[in-house]
């Protein structure tokens, strides 16, 4: 049964939206250590049986309608996609600095930041419409560090894709444990990611024979995937079409070669 919605996905993914396509959508709210957390969950309800399962992660501006438009995006190529709420009651801003506290504040407890997302992930593996044994995890600029942080944790996801994402080098014992291909998109001129960072990050991949690639896009910046980005008023956001294209279909790429069918 999945082998044809398998099939469905690849001919969404070429041919855009399925004519007969029915994108439902719905909040879903579930816990972490105590807090409340409400994530938002997508799929597609013309495909029938189980499927892969996308857990998207939201930039540092939380749980926002950018986020929630990718996990539609996601649920129109055939995937269940659930963007998780790690900041609790799915809480958004447009403030920079009250962004930044939000981040900073699930960033310094390990614990924390590695459990909210793992707690998302056992809301979309535990739902009905998922095939379990084909998960995924994406994230975006602060999301892409947290599905990376999933990933250190031996998580059972098969791909994670990042999305100008800060690149926390895991350690020896953090990046033998990762089972999924990593996909790296990166703005080349993106001044909020250090070289010397980037450096550590792959060096430490390299060593754990971890199964990734790194795309960095010349002339792009944080946020390239963000349409109107550079209106937020931060120096340094931009977004950048082509990359934004490019990197969708690559982790689209990605998807259609780890996803198998049940056997």
């Amino acid at each position: 049964m999945l082998r044809s919605v398998l099939l469905a996905v690849v001919v969404a993914a070429v041919s855009g939206t399925a004519a007969n396509a029915a994108v439902k959508t719905k909040v879903v709210t579930y816990t972490y250590d105590g807090t409340t957390l409400k994530g938002f969950l997508a799929w597609d309800d013309s495909i029938k049986g189980q499927r892969p399962g996308i857990l998207l992660v939201h930039e540092f501006w939380g749980l926002n309608d950018y986020a929630r438009k990718r996990a539609e995006e996601l649920a129109k190529l055939g995937y269940v996609a659930f963007a998780c709420d790690m900041y609790g009651e799915g809480k958004t801003t447009e403030h920079p600095k009250e962004a930044g506290k939000f981040a900073g504040e699930v960033r310094m407890n390990l614990k924390t930041w590695q459990g909210r997302a793992t707690a998302g992930l056992k809301v979309l593996q535990d739902n009905e419409l998922v095939d379990g044994q084909n998960l995924a995890a994406i994230g975006y600029c602060f999301g892409g560090s947290t599905a990376l942080q999933l990933a250190y944790t031996g998580a059972p996801v098969k791909a994670v894709a990042t999305f100008h994402a800060a690149l926390p080098a895991p350690t020896p014992e953090q990046a033998k444990a990762i089972k999924a291909k990593v996909l790296i998109c990166h703005g080349a001129d993106d001044t909020f990611i250090p070289k010397d960072a980037i450096a550590k990050f792959r060096a430490a991949l390299d060593a754990a024979k971890v199964d990734y690639k790194f795309i960095s896009y010349p002339g792009t910046v944080h946020s390239f995937t963000v349409p109107g980005a550079e209106k937020v008023g931060v120096e340094g956001l931009r977004y950048n079409e082509a990359a934004d294209r490019d990197s969708w279909m690559q982790m689209q790429t990605l998807f259609r070669a780890v996803f198998t069918s049940k056997k």
